[in-house]
């Protein structure tokens, strides 16, 4: 009877050994493989057998143990090792690796399932999915790019597919306007040659038809006739502005071609000016050395950089002829042409709601001057400024003496884009927070940033530790896409191997807790890396030598029992 048991005991250490054996080939043969997680097998004995129980020690005896006999061993537990492996740098945007705790949860014909293996690829629809084509999940995002927790969505980062465009709603200016500087004294004083009226003979008003214009040296001869379309191209400061044409008709007006010129001369008439400058914006007034003849007077704003000038050639028609031309001189109230004092002038280009560039034009002049700081206005103007003419705005900066901002008024400017497609009006606020006011040798204004851009396409794409898909566009903007969700379990030992590096929940691993990276015990993400095995291979191969060892031992304790048992029955013949 013993010497058959110990045929059994030596066979159940070979059972257990050859277990190990291969729990420990298995570790081997997955060194290389993405974030797997090695295991070991645990052994605890069978059972006894007891041959003779114990007994308690009395006054007269000293007890005695049990005497038992074991019967072999068996695999108590196969455990997996969820020790992180090693993070190598791969440089693919899909590739990623978890820092710390936690699955990544994917999807696919068997259901809902975890892995740490983050080697992922995009397929043809743009989807991120796992080796085997398993879709990888996470959270989606609202129109701005906020994550809507709870609800799990395959994940689509849209290469070349997507695009973007955004409004500008805020543009920050910088640089440093001079202290030193002189006031605004004066404006640009434009008169046009007389005129007179046709049909009365005598100075014409703003309600005098164009059509009834004539040279006082021709009075029977039309300056403008019925059809005529006359091109304008002035020049402002240092820039020219872009070419506008008005149409003359039967019924067209000396107020309508006014009008004409304050809009796209970028006059701002409503801009207040000092005793002894002239009020901005162009008007008919009678030749004070001529009752029947008046003439055109275009009057700019203040400032060097607000300069007006009508060259030869600056207003013709569809036949190259100037039926006005202009110069600078005085005008009625004894005004002459002085645009003077510092000023400084930036452009910068802005984009409506559908990425159209616009132009805008922001000029700076010295105002006033005070014991407690000076004051500074600023015009702001915009050739894509629809129907209203190049006038967006304008506003007053006030700095205290030690050349800080103070105060800003007007500094929300107002872009007309109508008929565009685009949402209009169109509102911009200017940022002048960084601005200074300092004696220097000139005065600087620039626009650092503004945050509206054209269209744009999906070119790249980054994975932030939080597990932010943010995309990055052609031009230059960036949007979230989408979070890649991680799942933590109360007890990772007991999931269940799916193999393929993936896991499935069980009885005993607990229901998963689904969020983002770096919550509820969720690790970090880390983009462009994978997880390496966590095998030890100078360990296992220690093991693989100690299983082998326990195997022979086993099989050394079945030959020797039968050994023992042919011996025993030699001798009964």
């Amino acid at each position: 009877m013993a010497l058959t048991s110990t045929l059994f005991t030596g066979l159940s250490g070979l059972d257990v050994n050859q277990t190990r054996m291969n729990v420990v080939g298995n570790n081997i043969a997955n060194v290389n493989t993405v974030a797997f997680k090695s295991s070991r097998a645990l052994f605890k004995p069978q059972f006894y057998v007891t041959d003779m129980a114990g007994s308690a020690p009395t006054a007269e005896f000293g007890g005695t143990n049990p005497s038992q006999r074991g019967l072999g061993a068996v695999v108590a537990d196969i455990q997996k090792d969820f020790t992180p492996g090693a993070i190598e740098p791969t440089g693919k945007p899909t590739d990623m690796a978890i820092d710390g705790d936690g699955f990544f949860v994917v999807n696919g014909p068997g259901g809902q399932q975890f892995t740490r293996d983050g080697s992922f690829t995009l397929n043809s629809a743009d989807q991120l999915v796992t080796s085997d084509g398993q879709f990888v999940q996470g959270f989606g995002v609202d129109g701005n790019g906020n994550v809507i927790p709870g609800q799990l969505n395959n994940i689509n980062i849209p290469i070349g597919a997507s695009t973007l465009a955004a409004q500008t709603k805020n543009a920050s200016l910088e640089g440093n306007l001079d202290a030193s500087g002189t006031v605004a004294a004066g404006s640009s004083i434009l008169l046009s040659q007389d005129v007179t009226s046709i049909s009365t003979a005598t100075a014409p008003t703003s309600a005098t038809l164009l059509t009834d214009l004539a040279n006082t040296t021709s009075s029977a001869t039309p300056i403008m006739n019925a059809g005529d379309t006359i091109t304008l191209k002035g020049v402002v400061g240092s820039r020219t502005l872009g070419a506008q044409t008005f149409t003359v008709t039967p019924t067209s007006t000396v107020a309508d071609l006014t009008s004409f010129y304050n809009q796209n001369l970028g006059i701002d008439t409503a801009a207040p000016v000092g005793a002894g400058i002239a009020p901005p914006g162009t008007t008919m007034e009678t030749d004070p050395s001529d009752p029947t003849s008046a003439r055109f007077v275009v009057v700019g704003n203040t400032g060097t950089e607000n300069a007006l000038a009508l060259a030869s050639g600056s207003f013709v028609n569809q036949n190259g002829a100037s039926p006005l031309s202009f110069a600078t001189g005085t005008n009625a109230a004894g005004i002459s042409n002085n645009p003077s004092g510092e000023s400084v002038h930036t452009s910068f280009v802005a984009y409506d709601s559908l990425g159209t560039p616009l132009t805008v034009d922001v000029t700076a002049v010295l105002e006033s001057k005070a014991n407690t700081g000076n004051t500074w206005r600023f015009f702001a103007t915009s050739p894509d400024n629809k129907q209203t003419g190049l006038v967006i705005g304008d506003g007053t900066l006030t700095f205290d003496s030690n050349g800080n901002l103070k105060n800003v008024t007007g500094n929300t400017l107002g872009i007309n884009r109508a008929n565009t497609g685009a949402a209009s009006p169109m509102s911009v606020n200017l940022d002048f927070a960084l601005m200074t006011q300092l004696t220097d040798t000139g005065s600087t204004l620039v626009m650092s940033r503004q945050d509206g851009s054209p269209v744009g396409t999906l070119s790249s794409f980054s994975v932030g530790a939080d597990g932010i898909v943010a995309g990055a566009y052609t031009n230059g903007l960036s949007k979230n896409l989408a979070q890649v969700a991680m799942a933590t379990f109360t007890n990772p030992q007991g999931l269940d191997d799916k193999g393929g590096n993936m896991f499935g929940t069980s009885g005993d691993s607990g229901v998963p807790l689904i969020t983002g990276p770096l919550t509820l015990g969720a690790g970090a993400i880390r983009s462009g890396s994978l997880e390496l095995s966590n095998v030890d291979i100078s360990k296992e191969c220690t093991n693989l030598i100690i299983a082998s060892t326990g195997f022979s031992a086993s099989s050394r304790v079945i030959s020797t029992s039968d050994q023992l048992i042919q011996e025993l029955l030699n001798t009964t013949h």
